[in-house]
């Protein structure tokens, strides 16, 4: 399995859902790691929690980990490498997908566990 360098972003993130047809909430951009992704079920925003507002449908208390990439789409094994040891051990994530690399938010009440998980498989914490 390949090693990985992951870097902890700053700030409490959240994951909120919204209704498909909902447009894009304003809210949801600003300083941070921001995802938004629309299905024929749902609209999901990730981002800073305290942008959420308290009527939107949302979990907070969730931390962020930016894979250090970029890496190739024929790139394999990098998600795999990373998720593995935290699924063995029973520790939820939320894996987003980008163009370049990989972000995984893990819940807050398992960022010790997670951190000490991720160190032992290999893996490098910035």
């Amino acid at each position: 399995m390949p090693s990985v360098t992951l870097t902890e972003l700053y700030g409490d993130y959240a994951v909120a859902r919204l209704d498909r047809g909902e447009p894009l909430p304003a809210w949801a951009d600003g300083d941070g790691f921001v995802s938004i992704s629309r299905t024929d079920d749902e609209l999901s925003v990730v981002c800073r929690a305290g942008r959420v507002p308290a009527s939107v449908r949302h979990q907070a208390g969730w931390i962020c980990f930016k894979l250090v990439g970029p890496f190739a789409f024929d790139e394999t094994g990098i998600a795999l490498a990373v998720i593995r040891p935290l699924s063995e051990a029973g520790v939820g994530i939320f894996l987003v997908s980008t163009f370049d690399t990989d972000y995984l938010l893990i819940k807050s009440e398992n960022a010790e566990l997670a951190r000490e998980l991720l160190t032992a498989a290999g893996h490098r914490l910035d």
